[in-house]
């Protein structure tokens, strides 16, 4: 089937940003919790400053701008519409990456890497180190289309991926990716091992044998009791979004408040408190859930979950080790979950080439330390650039 590529512009309109502030004015809140701290969920106090500045300060337009500062396209493929930054490096040789976002990120958790990946001279790097950037929306997230039929899983997912870097002229090239982005670009690595020179993955996915329970090292019950607790503590976005994301769509397409909590709460505790901005500003913050609500797709991006998440379970607790052999790299940062060990990665990931563990960073360190992540993509596709980019 052959794909369509039209050349693409973000601009909402006025309207859809008075409304916006119109509804936050008319939120009825709830009493604060009965329980301290974050026990209960994100605090009543938390979501009243971030929507009272949503609704005073925040800017939409600036957001846009940086997202409008890059070449988009509309990638119409396997009969739905992808949306698809798209930046080539002036600099001869550039290797062609692919980067994949998740939930609850969005292509502007990486729209800043662009200049320093595209441009490395301007930003601290070589220009050996140049990539041609290709961050595509998730299907049912930002302005991608939504599919209206069961079917768009991870794996369907990285086939149309392979499809847009054929599309874009590209027959061999990177991938990387963080959350969803590392079942995407691993099941990339798998599908089109023959055009993928390697991916890396924030943090690669992968458990301890099941046969060998027993043989864990101190730091790998550690691993294991901190997912465990957040199993126990603060999972059921993640359940809700698997068996019901229709149910909790209805509100959440509905009410910003409420959309800026469900978010807002992992955006917040999923980051680093003790790295050196302590989180994620304001701003980040409402880059994302702002673009979520502008394009109605809170209950469409929680679908993947029901399509993808038992999958991905089998790959984190380790009863599913199916063999990833392309050349991986693995950035692994300390306030990240899972924090799989290195074994028990070689396990799934047998050609193993770069691994990095860093001493701060979390959930989304595009956002949080993008110069370490940088870093990381530089040095692993280093020695895999040969003959990278034909176009």
């Amino acid at each position: 089937m052959p794909v369509d590529v039209e050349p693409y512009r973000i601009y909402v309109p006025e309207s859809e940003l008075t409304d916006l502030r119109v509804r936050l004015a008319r939120t009825r809140w709830p009493e604060a919790a009965t329980a301290s701290g974050w026990t209960h969920g994100i605090p009543l106090h938390e979501v009243r400053s971030l929507c009272g500045y949503w609704a005073e300060s925040y800017d939409w337009r600036a957001a846009e701008a940086r997202l409008n500062a890059v070449p988009q396209y509309l990638v119409t493929v396997d009969s739905l519409t992808i949306h698809v930054l798209h930046a080539r490096s002036s600099y001869p040789g550039a290797m062609p990456l692919v980067l994949t976002h998740g939930w609850p990120g969005s292509v502007l958790e990486l729209v800043d890497l662009v200049e320093p990946l595209t441009d490395p001279l301007s930003h601290g790097g070589t220009a050996e180190d140049a990539f041609d950037v290709v961050i595509p929306s998730l299907p049912g997230y930002g302005f991608s289309g939504k599919p209206i039929r069961p079917g768009w899983g991870i794996e369907r997912i990285a086939a149309a991926w392979a499809e847009i870097m054929a599309a874009f002229g590209y027959t061999r090239y990177g991938a990387a990716g963080s959350d969803w982005g590392t079942s995407v670009s691993s099941l990339l690595g798998a599908l089109d091992g023959e055009h993928v020179a390697g991916v890396h993955l924030v943090p690669p996915l992968a458990g301890p044998d099941p046969a060998a329970a027993e043989d864990l090292t101190d730091a790998e019950r550690q691993a294991l009791a901190h997912l465990r607790r957040r199993g126990v503590s603060s999972s059921a976005y993640s359940e809700a979004h698997r068996t019901a994301p229709q149910t909790v769509g209805y509100a959440l397409l509905d009410s910003p408040a409420g959309l800026c909590a469900w978010m807002g709460e992992k955006l917040i505790s999923w980051t680093d408190p003790a790295g050196p901005s302590a989180g994620l500003t304001r701003d980040q913050i409402l880059d994302q859930v702002t673009l979520y609500w502008l394009t109605g797709t809170a209950a469409s991006s929680a679908r993947l979950y029901a399509e993808s998440i038992d999958r991905v379970s089998g790959w984190i607790s380790g009863e599913d080790a199916t063999q990833v052999r392309v050349p991986v790299g693995a950035s692994i940062f300390p306030a990240e979950l899972p924090r799989p060990s290195r074994r028990w990665v070689t396990r799934r990931y047998p050609d193993l080439r770069y691994w990095k563990e860093h001493d701060r960073g979390g959930h989304f360190p595009a956002l949080e330390v993008p110069e370490l992540l940088i870093a990381d993509l530089r040095a692993f596709f280093r020695p895999l650039r040969a003959g990278a980019a034909i176009t």
